[in-house]
């Protein structure tokens, strides 16, 4: 596949359904050798491009997808931006969108596509969506308009339709069409021909070097409430040891109880230092803090509106703006700023 053309990918395979064929011998799945994925996926051959791969030793599980395996994924990036045109990373879905935020807050002024794509069943089945998922995904990685990348962002591409990564959620655990992007049109869609909606997609400033970050603080945690909510449940958490930032999913466009003994909490946690991040609980739509008097007492307390961020890229914006900033004034001014395209 070498030097057919002079548009090359790397392919980092980190684990997950995409990349298993069933063992001749066992008869049970394990991981293929992506160096020889064209054995697997001969279509690949057709395209001409220069593809490259790296697999993780052992691979993930995405159910153990951390802060560690981004870090990971971004130093490769870092290290081997300058050698390829575009990156594809195959992972579980189970942690895909968590991945794909995380990346998008990490790699500033990313002017190169990064595309993450897996699928629901392996790709040594017959019936495997992963292959026409994989294709795809490399065929957006290279694409190019007018002598530039096509979508210089951090990207999802599953089931015909590419979303931004941050903006993207795991809806089904069943079916092909497994991710969703609630707040967001896709970048691009796939049919007959591939649409690209060049309105949508972020494009960096020229000439702006790429800058990796790779600090993240973990100590965060996500309160979802629910009827009935105990005061012994949230005493519990907002007194966690070392806790410096608490995400609290509510009901509709950002609405609570307004039980004295409920922000009484929140507000003796905010005054102690600690940020409380608000981000709704549906699928779709917008926090808009004060709209009604449930959420107007928790803007009063200092509780900030997480606007239409889905679940996922606020548990990593967090804790990326956590590691980045000592300073909780800062973290808070960064949480109110769109900074990959997260929040409208």
């Amino acid at each position: 596949m070498k030097n057919k053309k002079e548009i090359s990918i790397l392919i980092i395979y980190t684990g997950g359904t995409i990349g298993m064929v069933h063992d001749p011998n066992t008869g049970s799945l394990v991981p293929i050798d992506f160096r020889h994925i064209s054995d697997h996926v001969p279509e690949l051959r057709k395209f001409g491009y220069d593809l490259h791969s790296i697999s993780f030793d052992p691979v993930k599980d995405s159910s153990n997808i951390d802060p560690g395996v981004w870090i990971k994924i971004a130093e490769i990036i870092e290290e081997s931006y300058d050698d390829f045109d575009g990156f594809v990373i195959l992972h579980g879905t189970d942690t895909m969108a968590y991945t794909a935020s995380a990346l998008s807050f990490m790699l500033e002024n990313l002017a190169k596509p990064v595309i993450l794509t897996g699928s629901q069943l392996p790709i040594g089945l017959l019936r495997t969506d992963g292959r026409e998922n994989l294709i795809t995904a490399i065929e957006i990685a290279a694409a190019m308009e007018n002598g530039l990348p096509a979508v210089p962002e951090v990207c999802i591409f599953f089931d015909n339709k590419l979303t931004r990564g941050n903006r993207t959620t795991k809806m089904s655990a069943e079916h092909f069409d497994a991710f969703y992007s609630p707040n967001y049109h896709p970048l691009a869609e796939v049919g007959l021909h591939l649409k690209y909606y060049n309105n949508l997609i972020s494009y960096p400033d020229k000439d702006q070097k790429l800058i990796v970050h790779k600090e993240f603080d973990t100590n965060v945690a996500i309160l979802k409430l629910f009827p009935g909510l105990n005061r012994k449940l949230v005493d519990a958490i907002t007194k966690t040891e070392g806790l410096r930032g608490l995400i609290i999913e509510t009901y509709g466009s950002g609405n609570a109880p307004t039980y004295q003994w409920f922000l009484e909490d929140l507000k003796q946690y905010i005054d102690k230092g600690g940020i409380i991040f608000n981000v709704t609980q549906c699928h779709g739509g917008s926090v808009e803090m004060g709209l009604y008097e449930t959420s107007r007492q928790m803007l009063a307390a200092g509780v900030v509106s997480g606007r239409d961020i889905t679940s996922e890229a606020s548990v990593t914006k967090l804790m990326h703006l956590l590691g980045r900033y000592s300073s909780k004034e800062k973290v808070v001014q960064s949480l109110n700023m769109s900074l990959a395209g997260e929040i409208s």
